[in-house]
C-alpha cells in the first residue's frame, strides 16, 4: 500500500535536526573539508558503499558528517535507477540492505547515518538548500528500500530504548523515530502502524509520550481509524498518556462514534484529573462537539467541571506562597507558576471555543438557562456568561437577559458572586492601568467588601494583596498610579469603617467599630495623606475622595470624630487668617479683603488667604520643589482650598445632622484678593500678570461654588440671602473672567477636578487672532475668484471679505488690535472651560424654589418671621439652568456613539461630572421631578414677561427691548427650561416598570398646573393635559431654538400615549405656525436660525402633516415664487423662514420627504378595486407635479448644494416611480389612457431636466456632482425600457418614439463642446424624455452615494 505524504515545513525540519545540533556545537569551516579524505570509509568490495559513492554520497567515520555531492533528489533517482537496472535485481537490493545492516552495527556509523549529511556543492548552488536530510531518511524515500530499512530501524530501537542519553547528548530513540516523520510516501502503512503501536506498548513513559505525539506526522490518512481505536484502548489502560493521546486524537480524522466513545471516557475521569491535564481534556471535549449533541455535552461538562475545587485551591496556595515566601526562591515557585499557567490556558481554550464555534456558546447559554435550582448554579456559570459576553457581540443581549432573569429569580445570589470574584480578583488587579477612576472605585469597593466580609478563608489573602497594590501605587511618582492608590485606599477605608449599627439593630453594640479596625482605618488614611502632601493635585484628589466617602456612606462615629478634629484644625491653619492682619509682601497687586457679606467693625472677623497663597506658591504643580526658606514649612496650595472645604463641610454636616453653624463664618467671610475689574490697566499688564489674575478668578469662583454647595440647604432666611448673594458673585466673576481670558492667549487654568490625568483636559486657546486675519484674507481672495465665475448665486459676504483681504504689513498690528477689540470679546465661552470649575451638587438646585423677578417675603415654609427679602434674578437663574441642563444631558440623554468597552474611558464627555456619577440615573430623574413645580413657576413667569413685551411692542419683532441684555437672558432661560423638560421626559428609563410611578408624578405636576386638584387620573388623561399645558406656551416663544425644543418636548409627551394620532395634527399645526413666524434676527446669523434646527423643524412639520404632497406644493408653489420676486435680502411673505440663505434647507427637506412618501406607497395590484386605482393614480399625479415644481427650481437656484440635492434625490424619486408607479400604470393604462399619458408627459419634462443636469455637472467638472451621474443615467435608462414595456403590454407601441437628445445646460441652451457632440451620437430619448445611457460605473456610483450623506452638512456652507 502506498500513501502520499505532505512535505515537511521549516519547523519540522528544525525539530529533526535538534539533537544533531547538540552534538555539533560549532559549524564546520571550509578549511576542515580538505582533511575529510582521511576519514573516508574504505570500499572493501562492499556493494553498499560503492553504490552510495556512485550515486553521490561518501560515508565518513568518527565525528565527520556523511558528504552529499549532488542534489538530494538526484541522489535518490540515481540510486533507484542503479538498483532497478542492475543485472542481479532484486537480489542486489537484499545485498545493499545487508551491507547497510552491517555498516550500522557500529554505533558511531549508525549515528552518522541518522544525522544530516553535509552538502558539498558550492555556496552559490546551495543558497536555496538550507537543510540536508540524513542518509537513512534519503534511503526511506526510495520505495524498493523503504520496507527493509523500516524493519532494520525497528530492530535497532530496542538496543537504545532503555538507555539514557548518549555522552554526545543525542537521544537515539527519538532520532530514529524522526526518520519516519513526513515521508513523501509510505509503502506499507499498515505494517508501519503495527510496528509503532507495538513499540509504544513496551517503551518507557517518557518515550511513549514522544512516540504518541509523533503519530500524526508518521501515519497516512488511511490508518487514522485503526490508530484511533488502539489509542482509545490505550487511554483506558494508561492514564499518564491522557494528554498526548487526546492531542493526537484531535488531529486525526475519526468517526463521530469513536470520538463520542472517547469523550464519554474522559468525561467520567474529569473530576479526578490533574490540573495540568485539564486544559487539553477540555479542548478535546469541546473539539468533539457536534450540533446534535452540543447541549447534552455542555450540560454534562458544567456538572463535572467544578472550578471552586480544582482551581481555587491552586490560586489560594499561590497567594499564600507569594506572601510567605516573599524574597525567597524555591521549587514551590515553579508549582505556583505552573498552576496559574494551567488556569490561564484552561480559560484560553474555553474562550477560543466559544468565540469560533457558535453552537458551543449557544449550548452553554442554554444549559445555564435550563438550570433552575439555586444549589446547582456554580462559579463556572457566571464565568462562562462573562466570557461569552466579552467574546461574542451577537450574544450580548441574550447574556444580559439571562443574567437579569437569574438575579430576579434568586438563582444568582451574593454568595455565588463573592466566590466568583475570589477566583478572578488576582487577574483583575493586573488591569488597573486601563481603568477609569469610576471603574477603579467600583472594583475596589467589590474587592474590599469581599476581603473584609469574614465569610471566606481567603479574605485575609485578598487583604494582603490589596494592601501591597495600594502601597505600591501610593509610593509611585507618576500621578496616574498615585491616583489609583488614593482611590483604592479611601474606598477600602470606607468599607472597613462603615457604620454597622443599622445592619445589626437586633444586637446593639455588636456593630460598633473595634479599636483595631479604627486604628487600621486611621493609619491607612494617614498613609494616603503623607504620600500625597507633596503634590497639590494628589492632595486635592484625596480630599475629594474622602468627601465622597463621607457623603455616600455612613462612617462609624469614631472615624468621623477623628476626621472632624483633624480636618477642622488643618483647614484653619492653612487657609484662614484674621481679617485685621492684611498680608504684607512684594505682591504684584495691592491686597484687599473683598466679597465680604458682613461689616466687621472689630478684628474678630476672618478671611480666606487666597492671593498671598497663590503668589507664594505660584501654583506648585506635581513634581515641584520647595525653596530653601520654605522647606521647613508645610506645603499649602490654593489648589486644595475648594476640595478641602468640601471635605470639611461634609464632615461637619454628618456630625451635626446638617447643621453647619460651626463653620457658617466661611459663608460670609471676605477673601484676600485685588481689584479684579480690568479697566484701562488690562492692556498694560504683562502676560504673567494676566495669567495670575485669571488663576485668582478661577480659584475664587471654585471657592464660591463649594460655598453654595455647602449652604444651599440651610433653612434660616439670612443664610438663604447670603447664598443668593454668593450666586450673584459667581455670575459677576464669570463675566470678569471672560474679559480676562479674551486677552490671555494660551492660558492654562488651575485644575478643579482631580480624578483624571492632566492630559485628558485640554484648555481652549485664544491664539486665533493673527491666524484669523491670515485665513480671512486667503478666503476672501478665493471667494472673489470663485464669485467672478458665478453670477446666479452671489455671496452676500464677498464684498466684505474682499475689502479686508491681504492686509499690508504696516496695517497688520492695527488690524490685530481691532480684532482683539471686536472679535475676542465675544469669542470666549466659559462652556469650553467646564472642566476647570468645581461641580455643583444636585442639592444646589433647591434654590430654584425662590422667586424669579417679583420680590416677596418668605412664606411659612421658609420662616416668615424673617424680614429679609429673597429673590432670584434672571442671570443667576440662567446660571443654574445651564448647569442642570448639562447634568441631564450627561446622565439621562443616551450617547449617540457606540457602546464603550469596559476598559475604555469615555474621554472628555464625563470630565467635571464625577460627583454626579456617584448617583444613579433614576435618582437624578427623581430629583428633577421634585424641581418640576418651581421650574413651571419660572416658565410661566417668563411666558408672562414675553407676552407683556409683545403687547408693549404691538407685535413688532424687532421692537424696543429685543436687543437688550435682559431679553437675551430671559430668552436663554426659556430655552434652558424647555431643554431640561425635554431631557427629563425623553429619558428612556421611564419605559422601565420600576419608574412608572415617577412618570405619573412628573405628569401630575404638569397636569395640575392646568387643572389643579384632580387626583388619581389615568395615564392618558395626564398625558393629554400635560400636552395642552405645554402647548399653551407657543404664543410667547422668543426664539427659533425655543420653538424647536417645545416641539420636541410635545413629541416626547406624545410618544408615551397609546393614541398619539389625536395630537399628531397639533404638532404639525404648531410647527407650521413657527415656520410662518418672523423671528428676531441674530447678529452672527444671516437669518437668525441655525441651519440644522431649521431642517429639524421643517422635517417635523412634513412628517406630521396630514398631506405631505399638499404641504410641499404650498411651500414650493407659493413660498418660493414669493422669494424669487422679493428683494435680495428679503424673505417669503408666507414663509418668513424661507430666505435665499435657507432655500437649500427647504429644498433638501422637501425632496427627501417627497421621496420617502412615494417610496412608502404600495404599488397596488390588478385585483384592487377601480376606486383604489383612481386614488393611487391621482396621488402619483400630485407627486409628479410636486417633483416637477421642485426640479424646475434649479433653473433659478443653481448653487452647488441645490444641484447636489437634485441629483441625489432625483434619482431616488425615479427609482421609486419605477418600483411603485409603473406597476400601477400597467393595469390602469387601458381605462385611464389620457391620464397615464399626461402623467408620463409631465414626468418626461422632469427626466429631460435631469439629463441636462448631468451634462451641466460634466461640463463644470465638479466631482461632487459627477459621481451621481452614472447611477442617474442608469436609472433613466431603466425608465425608458420600462415605459416601452408598459406600452407594448397595452398594445400602444405607437406612443413610444425615439430620437436624438442634445446635451443642454440648465437654461436649455445647447452645449456645443466637442466632448458633448461626440457623446450625443449614442444618446436617445423617448416620449417621456427618459435618457438611454450606456454609461458604466454603477458600482462606483453606489459607493460614492453611501458616503455622500456624511458630507451633506458641508454643502450647506456653499449655499447662496
Amino acid at each position: 500500500m502506498v500513501s502520499k505524504r505532505r512535505l515537511p515545513t521549516s519547523e519540522d525540519k528544525e525539530n529533526l535536526t535538534e539533537d544533531a545540533s547538540k552534538a555539533r556545537k560549532q559549524p564546520l569551516s571550509k578549511k576542515t573539508k580538505k582533511f575529510h579524505v582521511r576519514n573516508e570509509v574504505e570500499e572493501n568490495n562492499s556493494v553498499f558503499v560503492k553504490l552510495l559513492k556512485t550515486s553521490g554520497i561518501t560515508l565518513k567515520t568518527g565525528e565527520s558528517q556523511n558528504q552529499l555531492a549532488v542534489d538530494q533528489i538526484i541522489f535518490q533517482r540515481k540510486l533507484f535507477q542503479t538498483l532497478r537496472k542492475h543485472p542481479s535485481y532484486p537480489a542486489i537490493v537484499e545485498e545493499f540492505v545487508s551491507g547497510l545492516e552491517s555498516y550500522i552495527e557500529d554505533q558511531n556509523s549508525f549515528r552518522n547515518c541518522l544525522l544530516s549529511c553535509e552538502h558539498l556543492q558550492d555556496e552559490e548552488a546551495s543558497i536555496g538548500t538550507s537543510y540536508c536530510k540524513s542518509l537513512i531518511k534519503l534511503l526511506l524515500g526510495i520505495d524498493i528500500l523503504q520496507p527493509a530499512i523500516i524493519k532494520i530501524l525497528f530492530e535497532k530501537l530496542p538496543e537504545f530504548i532503555f538507555k539514557n542519553v548518549n555522552s554526545d547528548g543525542l537521544n537515539m530513540p527519538r532520532l530514529i523515530i524522526n526518520q519516519l516523520k513526513w515521508l513523501d510516501r509510505v509503502v506499507d502503512s499498515k505494517d508501519l502502524t503495527t510496528k509503532i503501536m507495538q513499540l509504544i506498548s513496551i517503551a518507557p513513559v517518557y518515550l511513549q509520550h514522544d512516540f504518541v505525539t509523533s503519530l500524526p506526522e508518521i501515519l497516512g490518512d488511511s490508518q487514522h481509524a485503526d490508530v484511533g481505536k488502539e489509542l482509545s484502548d490505550l487511554l483506558t489502560e494508561n492514564t499518564l498518556l491522557t494528554v498526548p493521546i487526546l492531542d493526537v486524537l484531535s488531529s486525526l480524522r475519526l468517526e463521530p462514534k469513536l470520538l463520542t466513545k472517547v469523550r464519554q471516557l474522559v468525561m467520567g475521569k474529569l473530576s479526578s484529573v490533574m490540573l495540568d491535564d485539564l486544559p487539553m481534556i477540555i479542548k478535546f471535549i469541546l473539539h468533539s462537539i457536534t450540533a446534535t449533541d452540543a447541549l447534552e455535552v455542555i450540560s454534562e461538562l458544567r456538572e463535572k467541571l467544578d472550578l471552586q475545587h480544582c482551581i481555587l485551591p491552586s490560586l489560594l496556595q499561590a497567594s499564600q506562597s507569594k506572601v510567605k515566601n516573599k524574597g525567597q526562591t524555591s521549587s514551590s515557585g515553579n508549582q505556583e507558576n505552573s498552576g496559574q499557567d494551567c488556569v490561564i490556558l484552561l480559560f484560553d481554550v474555553i474562550k477560543s471555543a466559544v468565540r469560533y464555534e457558535k453552537i458551543i456558546s449557544e449550548a452553554w447559554i442554554k444549559a445555564i438557562e435550563n438550570t433552575t435550582s439555586v444549589s446547582e448554579h456554580k462559579i463556572l456559570d457566571l464565568a462562562m456568561l462573562f466570557i461569552i459576553y466579552s467574546t461574542n457581540t451577537q450574544t450580548k443581549k441574550c447574556i444580559e437577559r439571562v443574567l437579569r432573569n437569574k438575579i430576579r429569580s434568586g438563582c444568582f445570589q451574593e454568595q455565588l458572586l463573592q466566590s466568583t470574584f475570589y477566583i478572578h480578583y488576582l487577574g483583575i488587579l493586573d488591569y488597573l492601568d486601563n481603568m477609569s477612576p469610576q471603574q477603579i472605585r467600583k472594583l475596589f469597593y467589590i474587592l474590599s467588601t469581599l476581603a473584609f466580609s469574614k465569610q471566606h478563608e481567603a479574605s485575609s489573602h485578598i487583604q494582603d494583596d490589596m494592601h501591597l497594590v495600594i502601597r505600591k501605587q501610593l509610593s509611585s511618582t507618576v500621578f496616574k498610579y498615585k491616583l489609583t492608590g488614593i482611590i483604592g485606599a479611601v474606598t477600602m477605608a470606607g468599607i472597613i469603617a462603615a457604620d454597622r449599627s443599622r445592619s445589626s439593630s437586633l444586637t446593639p453594640g455588636r456593630g460598633d467599630l473595634s479599636s483595631e479596625q479604627c486604628t487600621q482605618v486611621t493609619s491607612l488614611l494617614q498613609l494616603v495623606h503623607s504620600c500625597s502632601e507633596q503634590s497639590p493635585q494628589a492632595s486635592a484628589l484625596y480630599y475629594d475622595e474622602f468627601a465622597n466617602l463621607i457623603q455616600g456612606r455612613k462612617l462609624a462615629p469614631q472615624v468621623l470624630e477623628w476626621a472632624g478634629q483633624t480636618i477642622f484644625n488643618d483647614f484653619q491653619d492653612a487657609f484662614v487668617v484674621d481679617i485685621c492682619v492684611v498680608p504684607e509682601g512684594d505682591y504684584p497687586f495691592p491686597v484687599k479683603a473683598l466679597y465680604g457679606l458682613e461689616d466687621y467693625e472689630s478684628c474678630d472677623g476672618i478671611a480666606i488667604n487666597l492671593l498671598p497663597l497663590l503668589f507664594s506658591r505660584d501654583f506648585v504643580k506635581d513634581g515641584g520643589r520647595l525653596t530653601s526658606q520654605e522647606s521647613d514649612q508645610k506645603l499649602v496650595s490654593p489648589l486644595c482650598l475648594a476640595p478641602y472645604f468640601r471635605l470639611l463641610r461634609l464632615c461637619v454636616d454628618r456630625q451635626h445632622n446638617g447643621n453647619l453653624e460651626e463653620i457658617d463664618g466661611l459663608l460670609d467671610c471676605p477673601i484676600f484678593l485685588t481689584d479684579l475689574e480690568p479697566g484701562e490697566r488690562l492692556e498694560s499688564m504683562s502676560v504673567k500678570e494676566r495669567s495670575f489674575i485669571c488663576s485668582l478668578i478661577f480659584l475664587t469662583l471654585n471657592w464660591f461654588r463649594e460655598v453654595v454647595n455647602a449652604f444651599c440647604r440651610q433653612t434660616l432666611p439670612e443664610m438663604k440671602v447670603k447664598v443668593l448673594t454668593r450666586l450673584k458673585h459667581i455670575v459677576e466673576l464669570q463675566q470678569l473672567l471672560e474679559k480676562h481670558l479674551a486677552v490671555t492667549p494660551d492660558y492654562v487654568p488651575p485644575l478643579a477636578n482631580f480624578d483624571l490625568e492632566t492630559s485628558e483636559v485640554t484648555p481652549p486657546t485664544s491664539t486665533a487672532v493673527s491666524a484669523k486675519i491670515r485665513i480671512q484674507g486667503n478666503v476672501g481672495g478665493r471667494k472673489r475668484k470663485a464669485d467672478g465665475n458665478k453670477t446666479s448665486s452671489p455671496d452676500p459676504l464677498s464684498k466684505e471679505d474682499n475689502s479686508e483681504c491681504d492686509p499690508a504689513p504696516s496695517d497688520r498690528s492695527q488690524l490685530e488690535k481691532e480684532f482683539r477689540g471686536k472679535e475676542e470679546k465675544t469669542s470666549v465661552s466659559l462652556q469650553n472651560y467646564h472642566a476647570f470649575f468645581r461641580e455643583l451638587d444636585l442639592e444646589v438646585f433647591s434654590i430654584l424654589h425662590c422667586g424669579l423677578v417679583a420680590k416677596f417675603i418668605l412664606d411659612t415654609e421658609m420662616h416668615t418671621e424673617a424680614t429679609e427679602v429673597v429673590q432670584l434674578q434672571p442671570p443667576e437663574l440662567l446660571f443654574l439652568l445651564e448647569d442642570l441642563a448639562q447634568k441631564l444631558e450627561n446622565m439621562l440623554t443616551p450617547s449617540v456613539t457606540r457602546r464603550v468597552p469596559f476598559l475604555k474611558s469615555k474621554g472628555n464627555r464625563n470630565i467635571g461630572f464625577s460627583h454626579l456619577h456617584q448617583r444613579s440615573a433614576s435618582e437624578i430623574a427623581h430629583r428633577v421631578v421634585q424641581l418640576l413645580s418651581p421650574m413651571c413657576n419660572h416658565l410661566e413667569n417668563i411666558h408672562d414677561y414675553f407676552q407683556c413685551l409683545t403687547a408693549k411692542n404691538h407685535g413688532v419683532v424687532d421692537g424696543p427691548g429685543i436687543k437688550g441684555q435682559e431679553y437675551h437672558i430671559m430668552s436663554s432661560c426659556y430655552q434652558r427650561l424647555l431643554q431640561i423638560l425635554h431631557g427629563l421626559f425623553a429619558w428612556n428609563g421611564f419605559f422601565q416598570p420600576e419608574n412608572t410611578n415617577l412618570l405619573y408624578s412628573a405628569l401630575e405636576v404638569l397636569a395640575n398646573r392646568l387643572k389643579p386638584g384632580e387626583p388619581d387620573q389615568a395615564l392618558e388623561e395626564l398625558l393629554s393635559q400635560s400636552f395642552h399645558y405645554l402647548q399653551n406656551f407657543h404664543l410667547s416663544i422668543p426664539s427659533f431654538q425655543c420653538a424647536l425644543y417645545l416641539i420636541r418636548l410635545l413629541m416626547v409627551i406624545l410618544e408615551k400615549s397609546t393614541a398619539p394620532t389625536q395630537n399628531k395634527g397639533k404638532i404639525a399645526s404648531l410647527a407650521r405656525q413657527f415656520l410662518f413666524r418672523v423671528w428676531p434676527s441674530a447678529e452672527k446669523e444671516k437669518s437668525g436660525i441655525p441651519n440644522d434646527q431649521l431642517q429639524a423643524l421643517l422635517s417635523i412639520y412634513l412628517e406630521h402633516t396630514d398631506s405631505v404632497l399638499k404641504a410641499i406644493e404650498e411651500i414650493a408653489g407659493v413660498g418660493v415664487p414669493e422669494l424669487i420676486n422679493s428683494p435680495k435680502e428679503a424673505s417669503s411673505s408666507t414663509f418668513p423662514t424661507l430666505t435665499r440663505h435657507t432655500f437649500v434647507i427647504f429644498f433638501r427637506v422637501m425632496m427627501a420627504e417627497l421621496e420617502k412618501t412615494v417610496k412608502g406607497l404600495q404599488a397596488g395590484t390588478a385585483a384592487d378595486s377601480e376606486q383604489i386605482h383612481e386614488e393611487k393614480l391621482l396621488y402619483w399625479n400630485m407627486a409628479v407635479r410636486d417633483f416637477s415644481i421642485l426640479i424646475n427650481l434649479i433653473k433659478v437656484f443653481d448653487s452647488r448644494p441645490v444641484l447636489h440635492v437634485c441629483l441625489k434625490y432625483g434619482r431616488l424619486f425615479v427609482e421609486a416611480f419605477l418600483k411603485q408607479c409603473m406597476p400601477l400604470l400597467d393595469f390602469s393604462f387601458r381605462k385611464h389612457r389620457e391620464d397615464v399619458l399626461s402623467l408620463l408627459e409631465t414626468f418626461q419634462l422632469n427626466t429631460r431636466l435631469l439629463h441636462h443636469l448631468c451634462g451641466h455637472s460634466k461640463i463644470h467638472q465638479d466631482t461632487k456632482l459627477t459621481k451621481h451621474v452614472p447611477l442617474l443615467k442608469k436609472t433613466l435608462e431603466l425608465l425608458v425600457c420600462r415605459v416601452k414595456a408598459m406600452l407594448i403590454l397595452n398594445n400602444c407601441r405607437e406612443a413610444f418614439w425615439l430620437g436624438n437628445l442634445k446635451n443642454r445646460d440648465l437654461q436649455g441652451e445647447e452645449i456645443t463642446s466637442q466632448n458633448s457632440q461626440e457623446s450625443t451620437a449614442d444618446e436617445s430619448e423617448d416620449d417621456t424624455s427618459s435618457q438611454v445611457s450606456k454609461s458604466k460605473g454603477t458600482e462606483d456610483g453606489e459607493e460614492d452615494e453611501a458616503s455622500d450623506g456624511e458630507k451633506e452638512q458641508e454643502s450647506d456652507d456653499d449655499s447662496d
